[in-house]
């Protein structure tokens, strides 16, 4: 148990019947009564925002999420296929635990997988990823990295903006918490 004090950005607690993650928090000292703190949760499983005002000197339950290394298979129907790289046991994810980062997954990529016992909370895909361009318009002789940007399919199924000068088969590195191009690979 942990005091509703001691909560900070990213402390993750079971409470109301569910996990949540702290991300915003306050300490209001009023003039003659007790303290209070006003926080923001997010649900780790629906992904639903709440405020809640908690006294000073209430507590909550702490839990420990633990990342596991997995590697990204393929998909399933909806749902994504990753194998754990310890035990090789593979486990059906659905796409909403990756967010918007899951357009840009490919095969074998190695993926962190946040779990609370045997449950996964959210799939964290390394902050930039190598992909190839499968689809874009063709460059033109005097384009340049300061000129313009075209949109660029990547093997993935993901588009991202490009400069002009970038061709058709090259590999360029993505930011996937941003989906911006950052260069070629």
């Amino acid at each position: 148990m942990i005091s509703v004090t001691e909560l900070r950005n990213g402390t993750k607690v079971e409470m109301d019947g569910g996990l949540w993650e702290c991300l915003d928090y306050s300490h209001l000292k009023m003039g003659r009564g007790g303290a209070k703190v006003v926080t923001k949760f997010r649900n780790l499983e629906t992904g639903s925002i709440v405020d809640r005002t908690f006294n000073s000197t209430e507590k909550l339950q702490d839990i420990f999420v633990e990342g596991k290394p997995m590697q990204y298979l393929y998909k399933d129907g909806e749902d994504y296929l990753f194998m754990d790289m310890d035990t090789f046991e593979q486990i059906s994810l659905p796409p909403v635990l990756a967010g918007d980062a899951a357009k840009f997954l490919k095969e074998n990529m190695e993926v962190d997988v946040a779990m609370y016992g045997d449950k996964a909370l959210k799939i964290t895909l390394p902050n930039q990823v190598i992909l190839q361009i499968v689809e874009t318009d063709p460059g033109v002789r005097g384009d340049t990295v300061s000129g313009g940007t075209k949109p660029a399919k990547l093997e993935s199924g993901a588009t991202v903006q490009v400069p002009l000068f970038v061709e058709q088969g090259t590999s360029i590195k993505v930011d996937t918490r941003t989906g911006e191009y950052l260069s070629r690979a």
